[in-house]
């Protein structure tokens, strides 16, 4: 009877997916039980599927994690040890005696009388419970330290396909716009615009090529990873055979096969001179009144909304919740007709936004960078890199960093605007024309953060 109670709970409580007992048990929002990490590697690319394995329901990656269940798996692999105990193939040969004593010098199972033996007298013993517990509660330690690597690498990985994906649209979009601003100059510099966009395709393609290396030894090393969370899954189904063959081997080559994590590329274009665009544009360069301040301490994500503004993975935005001091201010002035040119000066800034804004943003209580209404180029430090970015949309922008002044071009008519760098008279981004076609004000913010 006790042995069809234990046949029946090893049934309930195996997974569909690895059809071993359940590891970290979840609960999918169907309700269907699985092993966290089956439900995380269960499609080729170890993407948390879209659909629940067993019915196809609609899921989602915040799996509920089942408390009862848990419970439940330990007493069965209690059960599972007691039974294994009792079977007459484990009665010592010698003094007929059942082996519930786990030798760990020599890794074998003993009876009282032969752990007090001359041979293993001098040895370390415990009860093969006690051990077969410890020994598991390490391997379940070493399965989630390495699952929680390949997340974290699928997530660069997914990061780095995105960027290999839109890598060339940028180039292109970045060309169309040089040229556009070289046929606005007088006299036209046809020979300076083709250096310009040889040298800027080559650069894109050299940096094509470094993101497809990148991604292949993403794929090559998650491919290490998961082998060896197999092995581990496949110990963890065997508690007997972890105990007597011992786990370092396979905890060295886990550890081992955690160096040497590739990360996410940073591809960026070189930020290339025009010398006549600084001139073009200081023609209507105009000073700005920047009257209003506020002055705010609070996390950053309050107002920089870094979420949107971020090129890497979730895991590495460790300045969403930085402590900072947030300033902003906008102009006494707004414009809604003619052209004008402002620069700022932020080389002492890791987090900024210029740009322009309506009224109607203004007036909101929660002026947050990246909401409608506010037309901006964003600069975020991540780690020891920056990111640049425009709103409205929100769009990444793989150049180089001003380093000093930022220049602002607005064109009231023509519903467009334009961002420079000043040192190196280069062009940043440019708004389609027609973009808005709002009463705007000059603005910029920063959020200086405290380590």
């Amino acid at each position: 009877m006790e042995s069809d109670n234990l046949q029946a709970s090893q049934e309930i409580l195996t997974c569909f997916i690895c059809l071993g007992i359940f590891t970290d048990l979840v609960l999918t929002r169907c309700g269907h039980p699985f092993c966290r990490a089956c439900l995380l590697l269960f499609s080729a690319d170890t993407q948390i599927p879209i659909h629940c394995p067993l019915c196809r329901h609609p899921s989602k990656p915040n799996f509920r994690t089942a408390i009862p269940g848990k419970k439940l798996i330990s007493i069965v692999r209690k059960e599972r040890i007691k039974k294994y105990l009792s079977s007459e193939e484990h009665k010592c040969m010698t003094h007929k005696e059942r082996k519930t004593i786990f030798c760990d010098e020599n890794r074998v199972l003993l009876c009282q009388l032969c752990s007090k033996s001359q041979e293993h007298r001098g040895h370390r013993h415990c009860h093969i419970e006690e051990a077969v517990l410890k020994q598991m509660e390490k391997l379940l330690k070493q399965m989630e330290s390495l699952l929680k690597k390949i997340q974290e690498l699928q997530e660069n990985l997914e990061a780095e396909k995105t960027m290999t994906d839109q890598w060339m649209d940028y180039v292109t979009l970045r060309e169309e716009m040089i040229r556009t601003e070289y046929r606005k100059l007088y006299p036209s510099l046809d020979e300076e615009e083709a250096q310009h966009i040889e040298c800027m395709k080559n650069q894109g393609n050299t940096n094509l090529e470094e993101l497809r290396k990148s991604e292949a030894m993403m794929v090559h090393k998650r491919s290490q990873l998961m082998k060896v969370y197999q092995e581990l899954m496949t110990m963890s189904q065997k508690p007997y055979e972890v105990l007597q063959q011992g786990l370092d081997d396979l905890f060295r080559r886990c550890e081992l096969v955690q160096l040497g994590m590739p990360q996410v590329m940073k591809p960026e274009l070189s930020a290339h001179p025009n010398a006549g665009l600084t001139a073009r544009f200081s023609f209507f360069k105009v000073k700005i009144f920047f009257q209003n301040l506020i002055i705010l301490n609070c996390k950053m994500s309050q107002f920089f909304d870094i979420r949107r503004f971020t090129s890497r993975p979730c895991h590495q935005n460790t300045s969403l919740d930085s402590a900072g001091s947030y300033r902003a201010s906008w102009g006494a002035m707004d414009f809604t007709t003619g052209k004008h040119y402002w620069e700022l000066d932020l080389k002492d800034c890791e987090h900024w936004a210029v740009g322009v804004c309506s009224n109607v943003w203004l007036s909101r209580s929660h002026k947050k960078i990246g909401s409608s209404g506010a037309f901006l180029l964003v600069c975020v430090k991540e780690g020891n890199h920056y990111s640049l970015f425009t709103t409205c949309p929100v769009s990444h922008h793989y150049i180089e960093k001003p380093t000093g002044r930022v220049g602002v071009f607005l064109d009231c008519e023509g519903g467009c605007m334009s961002f420079l760098d000043v040192a190196k008279s280069s062009l940043i981004h440019s708004y389609h024309p027609e973009a808005f076609s709002l009463r705007v004000r000059p603005f910029f913010s920063t959020v200086y953060t405290r380590s």
